[in-house]
């Protein structure tokens, strides 16, 4: 069983998508970069939870590949999710504030799918 600062990371992702997933069914004009930071969060507070759950402190960045790396360096499994995390970084960071990123409907969907993913990875490890 993980440890209680585990889990936190764990219920703060699962908030995390659900915050996505109840601002892309509800929310009109639908905020696309922000489901996708939420999407985005979702994985990195997954990744950082396995972390601290094998006693790694887990770095104050929103690099997914890098978080990636560091799991697979306890549980190989993981390289089954880079391409996820390649996908999700972009969207840690630059959502927050105006800028040039451009975010359509398709990237809220694989966002939104790709945490699911995450989620759903954990459940099988």
């Amino acid at each position: 069983m993980p440890n209680p600062e585990a889990l936190e990371w764990y219920r703060f992702a699962r908030m995390d998508l659900t915050a996505a997933n109840t601002l892309n069914e509800h929310a009109r004009p639908k905020p696309l970069e922000i489901i996708c930071y939420h999407a985005q969060q979702c994985a990195e507070k997954m990744l950082k939870g396995f972390l601290v759950a094998n006693s790694v402190e887990p770095p104050k960045k929103h690099d997914l590949p890098l978080l990636c790396d560091m799991c697979m360096e306890t549980n190989g499994r993981f390289s089954e999710l880079s391409d996820i995390c390649d996908f999700l970084t972009v969207f840690g960071v630059q959502p927050r504030y105006p800028n040039d990123l451009e975010v359509l409907d398709e990237d809220v969907r694989r966002a939104l799918c790709d945490a699911q993913a995450v989620m759903d990875f954990f459940q099988e490890i």
